[in-house]
């Protein structure tokens, strides 16, 4: 028997899809704790797949991940997106495609 370890957090119905192809899945349920670690370990998974694919599954892979960790950590989607938009309101979204370059810091000497 060949066997392959993974260590990682996996959708709910991925252990009866391994049972449906015949093998047999080893799992554990996470504490609260370990849950958000794991969290975060999916979401720089998620992400890094992304990034190599630009692809839209893995985008909506990143979103399932943050509105788990969003419900681990009991922040509602009325004060995400209350939140959200106040970040936009004083720091702008990323509509106009703004690259900060450099910024050049005026000294008290460069008013004399």
């Amino acid at each position: 028997m060949n066997e392959s370890r993974y260590d990682k957090l996996v959708r709910d119905k991925i252990p009866q899809i391994i049972k449906d192809q015949g093998n047999i899945p080893v799992i554990r349920v996470l504490s609260d704790g370990e849950y958000i670690e794991y969290l975060n370990k999916k979401l720089k998974e998620e992400t890094e797949e992304y990034l190599e694919s630009n692809c839209i599954e893995e985008l909506c892979d990143i979103m399932e991940v943050t509105k788990a960790i969003a419900s681990a950590l009991n922040f509602t989607d009325e004060k995400i997106e209350e939140v959200r938009k106040c970040k936009v309101q004083k720091n702008g979204a990323f509509l106009n495609k703004i690259v900060l370059e450099k910024v050049i810091i005026n000294t008290p000497d460069d008013h004399i």
